[in-house]
């Protein structure tokens, strides 16, 4: 996390600068009772650094990562947005969520799970957001995921696919999509821009954001049910 304050006229006149090269040879000669050069240049911020990213916030029964088709970290993520969906206010309660692997950018430990690993796993300024759309979009949407080759998608779907990124089947809610229903989906702002191969989002007939950020909806969830868990459960099939 980075902070940038203002600097008074005086303050910035005071600033000095000069160049550090960062070698092996920078331990060697840094050496004193206080530690290496590097551990006195970064000392002022630890503790700040610290307060943000240490601070416990439940367990996790298993340690999960993110890959396609379908991988545990996804799964949980997708479904966290489901979740958070209610605070949306408008328009309901979503019929499923969508989250993009590439956002995913680190694993969940087993164990103690802290601030830190949260903003590690997204630690993008993506906000949570809804959108209400068509089920002939929806369907759209699903050939849009088989063809990267799966993204996390909540427990309410299922997804046949082949290897060479066809869509063979999708289901909502155990049943088959309608092409003249609308749909909310729970999803993040980057991709309801269509970006990410996601292009049907961005036909979406309403889009309803959030200040809230997803690692913020992902901390809350954990505060929420102090234990966390998730598995691969056939969300994604690929069918030879």
């Amino acid at each position: 996390m980075l902070l940038f304050l203002p600097l008074s006229v005086a303050a910035q006149r005071q600033i000095r600068t000069s160049r550090i090269e960062v070698t092996s040879a920078l331990d060697a000669q840094g050496k004193s009772g206080t530690g290496n050069l590097a551990e006195r240049i970064l000392s002022p911020y630890k503790s700040g650094v610290d307060s943000v990213m240490k601070p416990v916030l439940g367990q996790s029964l298993v340690g999960m990562s993110a890959a396609r088709p379908e991988s545990p970290l996804s799964n949980w993520a997708a479904d966290v947005l489901v979740w958070a969906s209610d605070s949306l206010g408008r328009p309901g309660r979503a019929d499923f969520g969508l989250v993009n692997i590439g956002g995913l950018r680190n694993s969940m430990p087993k164990g103690v799970v802290r601030r830190g690993d949260v903003l590690l796993i997204s630690p993008f300024r993506n906000r949570v957001c809804a959108v209400l759309i068509k089920g002939t979009h929806v369907l759209a949407l699903m050939r849009n995921i088989a063809r990267v080759g799966g993204e996390g998608i909540s427990k309410e779907v299922r997804l046949e696919i082949t290897p060479q990124g066809d869509l063979l089947s999708a289901t909502v809610g155990g049943r088959p999509i309608d092409a003249n229903r609308d749909y909310v989906i729970a999803t993040i702002d980057y991709l309801a821009e269509g970006n990410d191969g996601m292009t049907a989002l961005a036909d979406a007939e309403k889009v309803y954001p959030s200040r809230r950020l997803v690692s913020e909806a992902m901390m809350d969830y954990i505060l929420a049910h102090k234990v966390i868990d998730a598995r691969i459960e056939g969300r994604v099939t690929v069918v030879e």
